[in-house]
């Protein structure tokens, strides 16, 4: 029988701990807060990897200062938490690795802090066994998110953090609503007394409710119609924080949401809606992304558009969809983080968003650009990537519903394949142009950069070879959530 090595709270007092002590001694760390937090990361990347298969053989509860649940406060390693803790600090990892060089001013212990902050609420939120402490770690998420978006402190950067404070904040109200009102009825913040005893609130408590929450997720995980931050965050964000946004931290807001919605409220008659819901967002998300000059931009809505695609393939409600999206969460946390990634050295090379102002960067900077190239092959679905077997997975799964609506919005996702394909052969085009920007000699990426880009790469161009292992993890993953 497999025993955990190490305590899941340590995936949580880690970060949290290295962050406070970044702060502390921000007189003495200095310009080394960086290397404290990258090794606080690595070691969250370790604790992760160890406790993971006594996770995924039986799930671990951590019961802290032994006060047990209803009245205590719970932590739960499972399969599917532990899956996502391990994209969360993996990607984490490898982008405090890009930020060595990329994050170059005064401030960095201060951004470090913040960045492991960040991951701390992610992982709490990922962890936590009650719904008060999930929203607790749902704002630690938020309000470090709101304050990297504005890091760079200029204009765009403000206004695009305040439209997220705003929008946020209003998730965290609807959020701290449905928590009153389940207190209220059962007395208990324990997730799984309140799935217990679920059918004792009234069919409208518990609908209201599970509403007021799922929204307030819902914003965080930018699903439509309430997406409407993240392309400005995105465009004003140092290009690694557009990575974490984009790589996990809409991908937990939306596991924790359907978790949420089958799990604790049992409604997974909102499936349909949902799917619904996934379709739309898929589909304004792509099309806007196709429409847009700016690079981050455009990746900004194709996250809005991904999300939309995972979000689809949850509501599905099978086993098998479940599998082929979280499948779909790996592949796109990692070409997503090496678009934006690669995306930030662009822009600081020809100091321009824009797109047509990369013409001829493929053949400068080739390496960075093969694997930009890679990432947006994987996303499309192209064999053998990751990519391929996660999209597949999720069609075949919606095909094999059988039923009309189901084929239809199946179809709808093939069309926005169609789309994706349309503006990356644009961006390509620019890229591959034999119009040359002028761009010094000098305008590659650095070598601690390019290994992060490169390991995130890994991830997706290995897509057969590591197929069996991620679906099978996927699979133990999806079982937990229904």
């Amino acid at each position: 029988m497999v025993g955990p090595v190490l305590s899941p709270i340590l995936l949580i007092l880690v970060p949290l701990s290295a962050a406070f002590l970044i702060v502390l001694l921000s007189s003495v760390l200095k310009q080394h807060g960086p290397v404290l937090a990258f090794l606080a990361l690595a070691a969250e990347v370790v604790m992760a990897i160890s406790i993971y298969p006594a996770a995924a053989a039986a799930p671990i509860e951590v019961v802290i200062a032994g006060v047990r649940a209803p009245v205590g406060i719970n932590l739960i390693a499972d399969p599917l938490s532990m899956l996502m803790v391990l994209v969360v600090v993996i990607s984490a990892l490898l982008v405090s690795l890009y930020s060595f060089s990329y994050i170059r001013d005064e401030q960095k212990s201060r951004y470090s802090a913040l960045f492991l902050l960040l991951v701390t609420g992610a992982v709490g939120m990922l962890l936590t066994g009650d719904i008060f402490n999930l929203f607790v770690f749902f704002e630690i998420l938020c309000i470090s998110s709101y304050i990297l978006v504005a890091y760079h402190r200029g204009g765009l950067g403000l206004e695009a953090s305040i439209k997220y404070l705003i929008l946020g904040s209003v998730g965290s109200l609807f959020i701290l609503i449905s928590i009153g009102m389940i207190y209220g009825a059962l007395g208990t913040l324990n997730m799984a007394h309140i799935g217990a005893n679920i059918d004792l609130l009234p069919e409208g408590t518990r609908l209201a409710a599970a509403a007021f929450f799922l929204v307030g997720l819902g914003v965080e995980a930018a699903v439509f119609p309430l997406n409407s931050w993240l392309p400005d965050a995105h465009a004003s964000a140092p290009s690694s924080i557009s990575a974490v946004l984009s790589g996990f931290v809409i991908e937990v807001a939306l596991i924790v949401m359907i978790r949420v919605a089958g799990s604790v409220f049992q409604i997974t008659q909102v499936f349909p809606v949902l799917m619904v819901v996934g379709v739309i967002t898929l589909l304004i998300g792509e099309f806007a992304a196709n429409r847009q000059p700016t690079l981050k931009r455009m990746l900004a809505y194709s996250s809005i558009g991904q999300i939309g695609l995972i979000l689809f393939a949850l509501s599905v409600g099978t086993p098998d969809a479940s599998s082929g999206a979280l499948l779909q969460v790996i592949n796109h946390a990692a070409a997503k983080s090496v678009l934006f990634l690669v995306a930030g050295y662009y822009i600081m090379r020809t100091g321009s968003g824009r797109i047509e102002d990369y013409a001829g960067l493929g053949r400068k900077m080739p390496v960075a650009s093969f694997l930009f190239v890679l990432a947006f092959l994987s996303l499309i679905g192209v064999p053998p990537l990751l990519g391929f077997f996660s999209k597949f997975s999720i069609i075949t799964s919606a095909l094999s519903a059988g039923t009309v609506p189901s084929l239809f919005m199946a179809g709808l996702v093939l069309v926005g394949t169609v789309v994706e394909v349309v503006y990356f052969i644009r961006v390509m085009q620019v890229l591959y142009s034999s119009r040359q920007q002028s761009v010094s000699i000098e305008s590659g990426i650095p070598a601690g950069a390019l290994v992060s880009i490169l390991l995130f790469s890994l991830a997706f161009a290995a897509g057969a070879a590591i197929l069996t292992p991620l679906t099978q993890a996927a699979g133990s993953a999806a079982a937990v959530l229904f």
